[in-house]
């Protein structure tokens, strides 16, 4: 492999998606020589995409599609592996006027089932005509799934070998269906988030924007392309401004994470985001090894978003200084929030802010619902939450109670949006929809609050523990237990558990990697007095093997499910007693 793709277009003006359509974007940027680039785990260009071979190779497959047979709005559901095959089979659809269903690829997956379960209900629940991947998924998929309802279960070499249709291409319009992207958190009942074209182009605007994207930018990401921030913010968000985009992918970040830092560096890349739990692994794997053997400069990166997860200011810290030796500036740290049934940004901190926190009081948080600050002076009184930055422009955002009153600054409730972000609905699922869009207004189901024009999430409104008529955030406990030596990022889940007589339990699912009974019972114990004395709750400490606690597809914890598996019987508790 030669070269990756530039940096820069020479003969083309930047545009930041001010396109009608994802279609319009792609032509637009075919008439440069930027694109996408793909690299091994060990840093090594395999692959090269520029983005006037992507709209190429789309077209001529969407010509094959459309021969099929296969109806304008028809989905066809593809295995979102991150390689060239992806981005050219989804923008195949885009131009033959077909809906795209990115389905995630195994590696997030403790089993097997789960995998075949997860997917098969997605397919069924979006009426894909067609499942396509890379020939290694889908011998497996083939083995495990309904056949009966798909015309064709293939590669994009079973495309390829299609004959081209005559017909004309037909891209879809602005208030056409661009994909729809189903939930990681579910297997059994997944909502499948409809996005437009119009949803898109306006989120993409307002991303782009926002970190500043301009001549000289270029990206890097390793985050999967089924989850939004890989589809949305790096595929389509850098399409639409024309940006190259170097990517690695998932399994071989969390085999080699340093890897990702090579890349940035060797490209001298500047924006990059990734959930918290991805720069605790780079921190972790470089405290393994000889500092003097790292070969990397990151004074480039001037954008490291953080979002997908509620955010650990200590991780970040930690990964700060950890990497301030190679040129990182902690600086570059900039705080967002987002979901999927926004396309996936709402706010954004300014760039080159660094993380902003807000100091508040655990009593009054807990008690009265309001974030009153408190001096941070490192004593237990108080906890740090980051600030997300303002909501992007042309979007609304409120912070309400339980009857729907808009609450004033520091005030803490449910976080509503609005704006022309805000999806379509869930797809063929009306009565979830009506859940949660209330008349026009998305009701995110996370909690936060504002300081002036600045968005603070505290949490997930079904997430948070109610004891003694007190609120808990699980992340408070699970980031205490994940401070202790010896348990790493994602051990530890924190839920409540009811008994026969129906009385709650907080407990905190520990995977634990001691092998004697003696120094599990010690190891449980201090558990238990660490979340009392830094979170003020006395939990129930259960120890579950390693790698028992489920993940979604994206990687973060499944709390919900870890709660489920455990109450089934399927998450077995290490014994503590002889």
């Amino acid at each position: 492999m030669n070269s990756s793709t530039p940096t820069d277009n020479t003969n083309l003006r930047k545009r930041l998606a001010d396109f009608g359509t994802v279609t319009d974007a792609l032509d637009y940027a075919a008439r440069g020589a930027t694109g996408c680039n793909f690299y091994s785990s060990r840093g090594e260009l395999t692959d090269v995409l520029t983005y006037a071979d992507l709209c190429s190779f789309a077209k001529d497959h969407a010509q094959r599609l459309i021969g099929m047979g296969l109806e304008s709005g028809d989905r066809i559901a593809i295995l979102a592996s991150t390689t060239p095959d992806f981005p050219v089979l989804f923008f195949a659809c885009q131009y033959a006027g077909l809906v795209p269903v990115p389905l995630p690829v195994p590696t997030a997956f403790g089993r097997r089932e789960a995998y075949i379960e997860q997917i098969s209900a997605q397919i069924k629940l979006s009426g894909s005509r067609i499942l396509i991947g890379p020939v290694d998924l889908i011998k497996i998929v083939k083995e495990e799934i309904d056949m009966s309802r798909l015309l064709l279960c293939g590669t994009r070499d079973d495309i390829i070998a299609l004959p081209s249709s005559r017909a004309g291409l037909r891209p879809g319009e602005a208030d056409d269906l661009c994909y729809v992207q189903y939930s990681s958190g579910s297997t059994r009942f997944p909502t499948g988030v409809a996005i437009a074209n119009r949803n898109l182009m306006a989120n993409c605007v307002g991303m782009n924007r926002a970190v500043g994207i301009a001549a000289g930018e270029r990206c890097a990401s390793w985050l999967p392309f089924y989850h939004d921030m890989g589809l949305v913010s790096f595929m389509l968000g850098t399409m639409t401004s024309q940006t190259s985009v170097d990517y690695l992918p998932t399994e071989d970040f969390a085999r080699r994470p340093l890897t990702w830092l090579k890349i940035l560096s060797q490209n001298q890349g500047t924006v990059s985001f990734a959930p918290s739990f991805g720069y605790e692994l780079c921190a972790r794997r470089a405290a393994t090894i000889d500092s003097r053997t790292l070969d990397i400069d990151l004074s480039r990166w001037r954008v490291a978003g953080i979002g997908g997860e509620m955010i650990n200011p200590r991780v970040m810290l930690q990964f700060a200084k950890t990497f301030e030796p190679f040129g990182f500036s902690e600086n570059a740290f900039c705080a967002s929030y987002g979901l999927a049934e926004s396309v996936v940004g709402v706010s954004f901190s300014v760039p080159g802010t660094g993380m902003q926190q807000d100091y508040i009081s655990k009593k009054v948080l807990a008690e009265e619902h309001r974030a009153t600050v408190v001096p941070d002076d490192g004593s237990a009184v108080g906890r740090s939450f980051v600030k997300c930055g303002k909501v992007l422009p042309k979007h609304k955002a409120e912070i309400r109670d339980e009857n729907g009153n808009a609450l004033n600054d520091r005030e803490i409730g449910r976080l509503f949006v609005w704006g022309p972000s805000v999806m379509q609905g869930y797809y063929d699922d009306p009565d979830a929809t009506d859940l949660v869009i209330i008349d026009s207004w998305l009701d995110t189901g996370d909690l936060g609050y504002f300081i002036k024009d600045e968005l603070v999430i505290v949490g997930r409104a079904k997430d948070m523990m109610i004891v003694n008529g007190r609120n808990f955030w699980p992340q408070d406990i699970e980031w205490t237990v994940e401070h202790m030596d010896g348990v790493r990022s994602g051990d530890s889940a924190a839920i409540t558990l009811t008994d026969d007589e129906g009385a709650e339990h907080p407990t905190i699912l520990v995977q634990c990697r001691i092998g004697t009974l003696d120094q599990r019972r010690i190891f449980s114990e201090s558990i238990r007095s660490q979340v009392h004395d830094t979170v003020g709750l006395l939990c129930d400490v259960i120890m579950v093997p390693p790698r028992s606690l489920p993940k979604t597809s994206s990687g973060k914890l499944a709390r919900s499910k870890a709660k489920a598996n455990y109450e089934a019987g399927d998450i077995t508790q290490l014994d503590l007693l002889e």
